[in-house]
């Protein structure tokens, strides 16, 4: 793994506000990686406790299934609504 561009994907994470999300896409984007699933993978394996996951979505504004209810959860804390499993991108986009 790159992880200069790790560190690009988790920096890129860290600025998305409180109460809005971003998709994978656009975080491998802003990264400057046409790789969705990489950004997805650094979040897996290299995010820590200071690292704000949960405001990462799919594409289509679902959750990642093996954290759903967590993800749900803090988005909720954060004045998101979600709307069955998914949350509103036009809505809470953020666009880095």
């Amino acid at each position: 793994m790159d992880m200069e561009l790790a560190a690009r994907m988790l920096e890129v994470v860290g600025s998305i506000p409180p109460g809005r999300v971003c998709t994978y896409g656009d975080v491998a984007a802003a990264a400057g990686s046409p790789s969705p699933r990489l950004a997805g993978r650094v979040l897996a394996e290299l995010s820590d406790d200071d690292t704000p996951w949960y405001r990462v979505l799919r594409a289509n504004g679902t959750f990642a299934p093996h954290v759903a209810a967590r993800q749900a959860e803090l988005l909720r804390a954060e004045g998101v609504e979600v709307t069955g499993d998914r949350i509103s991108l036009r809505s809470y986009r953020y666009r880095p």
